[in-house]
């Protein structure tokens, strides 16, 4: 495989990095600040790149989107990485949500959410966190939902569940099968309308400090009809890990959009500033920082196209994927640190974005599974692969 940029990608990938350069990052001092003026400048956001087709460009045609293979979406998603409002303003922060219940919703289903939610006339979220319980092992999750009368009623409590106090929907993951079913065959999803009696926002956990909607909500008692099951019953994760994998890979690669900025962000301050008789660029602490940062970067860019041609090839590249969310996060919070370093004290202020960069690409080594996740599940696969009498040639993966 090539690394390059295709040449059919390039004129779309260049017309969403100027976009993200002129309009998003320039309104992200409005935008951090909340309230009814950020949301009209939203909005506009949203309609301008409606208008100039930029909307929705991973979303399959038939549903909306833009229709751009996976693969070519994955070095748009880079470009777009660059600001946390990115995938709002370019209506792709439903993705996995829209391909999930576009693989898997009723015709109902979809009438009532995919259609608005490619549009983001309505915004999803998707609850699977819980408090009190180790969620990285996600088989011991304690929300329930019981059929009866043709009614779920699910009871629970769920965390992070990002953009509930403004979502129109919950996808739940319940434990919905009796004691002795295989775990991994015990849960099943819910979609539950967010106006149900019974469910109640309980409120917005800040995140190092950043309130970004990550809302913690109250199950008691909520019933939906039977029809509001995702996919079959038993199949939640099933359906959570068709869902994980590529959305890793969209994570990862706005993860190098972020450390993009930040390594820009460093090498230009090297330029303006001067300290001790000579610019900063000269001094060998800095250059240390430059080269440590591209290697990083560019290693984690490399692993994650090669995880993203592997799940374009059919597979599910387990192994890739595990490396990748554990080395793009780690170098994402290494690339921050040093351009933060070389801003100094200005560094450690909102003048510039590398505070707010900073916290969010701490928490991205929790969010989607810790660190110490998939370091234990990725060295296990590969060492069965030993243990069976074969090797992991890197070559031929």
């Amino acid at each position: 495989m090539s690394f390059e940029v295709p040449a059919s990608v390039r004129p779309v990938r260049d017309a969403v990095h100027a976009f993200m350069t002129e309009r998003v990052e320039p309104a992200e001092p409005v935008l951090d600040a909340g309230g009814e003026e950020a949301a009209a400048l939203l909005r506009d956001l949203q309609r301008e790149a409606k208008a100039e087709g930029l909307w929705a460009l991973g979303h399959p045609r038939e549903i909306g989107g833009g229709g751009l293979p996976f693969l070519d979406y994955v070095y748009v998603n880079e470009v777009q990485g660059r600001s946390e409002y990115g995938q709002i303003a370019l209506g792709t922060f439903t993705l996995q949500d829209s391909l999930m219940l576009h693989r898997h919703s009723s015709g109902a289903q979809r009438d009532r959410f995919l259609k608005p939610l490619v549009q983001a006339e309505i915004y999803p979220s998707f609850a699977m966190t819980e408090p009190g319980i180790s969620s990285s092992d996600p088989t011991q999750l304690a929300t329930t939902a019981t059929l009866a009368g043709g009614h779920w009623t699910i009871r629970g409590r769920k965390w992070f569940t990002t953009l509930a106090d403004r979502a129109a929907y919950t996808t739940v993951m319940c434990r919905t099968e009796p004691e002795g079913t295989p775990p991994h065959l015990a849960f099943s999803m819910i979609l539950v309308p967010t106006d149900t009696p019974g469910y109640t926002h309980v409120r917005d956990t800040p995140v190092l400090g950043l309130e970004g909607g990550h809302c913690e909500v109250v199950y008691d008692d909520v019933r939906v009809p039977e029809d509001h099951l995702l996919g079959p019953r038993g199949h939640g994760f099933v359906i959570a890990q068709e869902r994980l994998g590529p959305g890793r890979i969209f994570h990862c690669m706005r993860f190098l959009g972020q450390a993009q900025r930040a390594f820009d962000l460093m090498c230009a301050r090297l330029h303006d500033r001067t300290a001790f008789g000579e610019p900063l660029h000269r001094k060998q602490l800095m250059q240390q920082h430059v080269f440590d940062s591209y290697a990083e970067i560019q290693s984690s860019r490399l692993l994650t196209l090669h995880a993203a041609h592997r799940i374009d090839a059919g597979d599910q590249a387990r192994v890739e994927i595990g490396v990748i969310k554990v080395a793009a996060a780690r170098m994402l919070n290494h690339v921050i640190d040093r351009a933060i370093q070389v801003h100094g004290a200005e560094g450690l202020t909102p003048d510039t974005p590398l505070d707010r960069m900073y916290r969010h690409a701490r928490a991205g080594r929790i969010f989607d599974g810790p660190d110490e996740v998939h370091v234990t599940s990725t060295a296990r696969r590969i060492l069965k692969e030993y243990g069976e009498g074969r090797t992991w040639e890197f070559g031929l993966r």
